[in-house]
C-alpha cells in the first residue's frame, strides 16, 4: 500500500470544495442553472441520482425489509386540505423570522439563539476536550461536568437561553423573543450590526389550487411532509395487512416548505425528500419504543463508516405541539453539527385529530387486553437530501501520495457508491476493449458497472476515485493469456491478481450489506 497523507480540510473550505466537486462530476447542480438557478432548489445529475437512490434503497432494507411488523407506502403528495387543518399545519406551521435592516437579510430568529447557544456549548466541549486529553483514561467526563467551574458556567448559560427561549415560543411572545437576540448581542452575520426588525410569523406551507376553473377552484397544498399521508392510511394498512400493534408504516417521498432563510446548499431545501417511519404503540409503551427507536437508528447511522465522534443526540426543550419526547440525531457538517434525524413521541395526537375532523374513527382492537383505542405513536424521521450531504461531505478528502502526486477521493460506503465497479481495458487495442466489454456485460446484471477506455490508466484510477467508485478492473495482456485481471481497491489503492470467474463472488462479498447492517440493526 502507498502511504498517503490525507490534508485537514474543514469547516467553509471543505463545503466549498464540496460544492464544486459535487457539480464537477455530476452529482448536484443548481436547478435551472441556464436561467441564473432557483433559490434553494437543486437539481441530482448522473451520479447523485445513484447515490441518492443507493442511500435510500439502504435506508428501506434496514427499515422494512429486516423488521417484520414494519410495512411502506407511498401516499400522494396533494391531500385533502382538511388534512393540514386536523395535522395542525395551517394553524401552526410557522417560522419566526427576523430582519436586519441594514444588512436588508431575514434570517429565522430561532436559528440565530440555537447559533449562539451551540457556541456557548462549543466552549464548554474544548474545556471537556483539554481535560480528557490532560487525564486520558482516568477522566470521569460527569464528574468533570458537575465539578469544574467554567464548564458548570457555560452549561448553565445555555440552559438559561433555551429555557428562556422556550417559554417565549410556548406563549407565542415574539417580543421576548426579539429580546433575547437583544440581550445576547446577537449580531447580523453579514452586516455585523444590531439593528434587527420586530420577529413575526411566517407559515412555511405552499398552496395551489385544484379545478377546472378559477371559480370553482378549491386551495390544497404542497405537503410539508409525508408522516399525515401515513396516518389517514392507517386503517387501510392495518386492515390490509392484518397488523397487530406494536407496527410500523414507511414512505419515503418528497415534501415541500417555503423556507425563507434557505441556505447550506442541499442542507436546507424548499423541495426535499424525507424517510419516515411511523411505529404504532399501545399506549403508555411508547416512551419504551421512543428509547429503542433513538437506539436503534444511531446503530444504523454509525454503520455507514465514518466514526461516532461525528454524531450526538440534542434533546428538544421546546417540544412540538404534538410531541411528549423528541430529540434530534445531530450531525457534524462542515458548518458544524446540525439536526439529520427527528425521533418522536407523538402521543395519539395525530389519530385522534384526524378522528375529529374525519368523523371517522381511527381505532385499533388489541385482543391481547380485549379493548380498543387509538394507538400512540414514535417517529423516526431522516431528510434524505441532508443524509446525501452528510455522505459526501465526510467521504470528500484530498490526499498526497507517496510519490508527490495528488489525488482527491470520495470514501462513500461501497454499497452506496454510484458505480460499484470500473472496468479498464489498459489499452484500447489488441483485443483488450472486447475482452473488457465481455467482463462488463457479466457482472453488469448485478452491478452497476462504468466502461472507460480514454487516457493512461493512471488517470482513470483517479477519476474513479473521485467519484467514489470502490473497485477497479483492469484488463491488460496476460488477460488474454490465462483469463486474471488485476483489481485495485480504492481506499488503500492495493492491486491484486485475481481469476475472472471469481469477481462475482469477490464483489458480492465485498458489497454485501452485511458488512454494514450486520445483525440487529
Amino acid at each position: 500500500m502507498s502511504k498517503t497523507l490525507t490534508k485537514n480540510i474543514t469547516g467553509e473550505d471543505l463545503f466549498k470544495n464540496v460544492i464544486s466537486h459535487a457539480k464537477e462530476y455530476g452529482f448536484i447542480f443548481p436547478s435551472s442553472e441556464i436561467y441564473d438557478g432557483l433559490s434553494a432548489v437543486y437539481d441530482y445529475g448522473q451520479l447523485g441520482i445513484e447515490l441518492k437512490k443507493n442511500i435510500r434503497e439502504y435506508w428501506w432494507k434496514a427499515m422494512v425489509q429486516m423488521n417484520q411488523n414494519i410495512v411502506g407506502i407511498d401516499a400522494a403528495i396533494f391531500m385533502h386540505p382538511t388534512t393540514w387543518k386536523a395535522s395542525g399545519h395551517i394553524d401552526a406551521f410557522n417560522d419566526p423570522l427576523i430582519d436586519n435592516k441594514d444588512s436588508k437579510k431575514r434570517y429565522r430568529a430561532d436559528v440565530l439563539i440555537e447559533d449562539y447557544v451551540n457556541k456557548v456549548l462549543s466552549k464548554a466541549d474544548k474545556e471537556i476536550a483539554k481535560a480528557r486529553e490532560r487525564f486520558g483514561e482516568a477522566f470521569d467526563e460527569s464528574q468533570f461536568k458537575s465539578t469544574n467551574a467554567r464548564v458548570i458556567e457555560y452549561l448553565a448559560k445555555a440552559d438559561e437561553i433555551n429555557n428562556r427561549f422556550k417559554e417565549a415560543m410556548d406563549n407565542n411572545n415574539l417580543a421576548e423573543v426579539k429580546k433575547i437576540i437583544e440581550d445576547l448581542e446577537i449580531v447580523c452575520p453579514l452586516s455585523g450590526s444590531k439593528n434587527w426588525t420586530e420577529v413575526r410569523q411566517f407559515n412555511l406551507m405552499f398552496c395551489t389550487e385544484m379545478g377546472s376553473t378559477a371559480e370553482g377552484a378549491s386551495t390544497i397544498y404542497l405537503r410539508p411532509e409525508t408522516a399525515q399521508g401515513i396516518f389517514v392510511n392507517f386503517l387501510n394498512v392495518q386492515k390490509s395487512g392484518r397488523m397487530k400493534i406494536p407496527f410500523g408504516i414507511a414512505q419515503t417521498g418528497k415534501a415541500f416548505r417555503n423556507e425563507i432563510v434557505a441556505r447550506q446548499f442541499i442542507f436546507r431545501m424548499r423541495e426535499f425528500e424525507q424517510m419516515e417511519m411511523q411505529f404504532f404503540v399501545r399506549p403508555g409503551e411508547e416512551l419504551k419504543w421512543y428509547e429503542h427507536w433513538k437506539e436503534a437508528r444511531m446503530k444504523w447511522h454509525l454503520s455507514l463508516g465514518f466514526g461516532a465522534s461525528k454524531y450526538r443526540y440534542h434533546d428538544h426543550l421546546k417540544l412540538a405541539h404534538y410531541a411528549n419526547a423528541a430529540c434530534d440525531i445531530e450531525f457534524d457538517f462542515p458548518f458544524g453539527f446540525k439536526e439529520l434525524e427527528g425521533i418522536h413521541s407523538r402521543t395519539d395526537f395525530d389519530l385522534r385529530s384526524h378522528e375529529q375532523y374525519s368523523g371517522k374513527k381511527l381505532q385499533y382492537f388489541d385482543p391481547e387486553i380485549n379493548q380498543s383505542y387509538v394507538p400512540y405513536v414514535v417517529e423516526t424521521s431522516v431528510g434524505l437530501d441532508r443524509l446525501f450531504l452528510a455522505i459526501l461531505s465526510s467521504a470528500y478528502q484530498e490526499q498526497e501520495l507517496e510519490d508527490g502526486s495528488t489525488r482527491v477521493v470520495l470514501n462513500i460506503p461501497p454499497i452506496l457508491a454510484p458505480y460499484k465497479v470500473a472496468i479498464l481495458p489498459l489499452t484500447k487495442k489488441d483485443g483488450l476493449p472486447e475482452k473488457a466489454e465481455m467482463i462488463r456485460n457479466d457482472l453488469k446484471f448485478d452491478f452497476n458497472c462504468q466502461y472507460d477506455e480514454k487516457d493512461a490508466i493512471g488517470k482513470r484510477y483517479r477519476r474513479q476515485d473521485a467519484i467514489g467508485t470502490p473497485f477497479c478492473i483492469t484488463v491488460d495482456h496476460q488477460s488474454l493469456e490465462d483469463d486474471t485481471v488485476t483489481i485495485r481497491y480504492r481506499e488503500t489503492m492495493i492491486q491484486e491478481r485475481v481469476s475472472i470467474s471469481k469477481l462475482t463472488a469477490i464483489l458480492q462479498s465485498e458489497l454485501s450489506i452485511k458488512k454494514l447492517l450486520g445483525e440487529g440493526v
